[in-house]
């Protein structure tokens, strides 16, 4: 056996390798669109991580309250008779279901790390 816990060889750690750029990269280019803009942060001051995780969290919430507001006004206008897309309608109603669930999931995974650490200190 060879490769990485026994799978595959040279291709899968060629794949592995891109998709670990791949993250690389997308990591470098989430930072820069959440650099601070303007003179309100000084440039030697780094951002703090709590307040970088607070924004993701914001926007990844705002975002899943504006596929919500989609879906309901959709549902509105095809009951109403202005919408006479199905197909449109019911996904919209799927995309905010599954934003919902993962918003849910990611509440349960961070609800499980704080009473891991809670449960650290004791």
């Amino acid at each position: 056996m060879s490769g990485i816990g026994g799978i595959g060889g040279a291709g899968s750690i060629q794949q592995i390798m891109a998709m670990r750029q791949q993250i690389l990269d997308r990591s470098q280019l989430l930072q820069q669109l959440h650099a601070p803009a303007g003179p309100a942060a000084p440039a030697d001051a780094p951002a703090s991580p709590a307040g970088q995780f607070t924004d993701a969290l914001k926007s990844a919430l705002d975002q899943v309250k504006d596929s919500q507001g989609k879906a309901e006004a959709l549902t509105d206008g095809y009951q109403r008779g202005e919408v006479t897309d199905v197909a449109k309608v019911m996904l919209a109603r799927q995309e905010a279901g599954i934003a919902f669930e993962a918003t849910l999931q990611v509440r349960n995974r961070l609800l499980s790390a704080y009473q891991d650490i809670m449960r650290m200190g004791v």
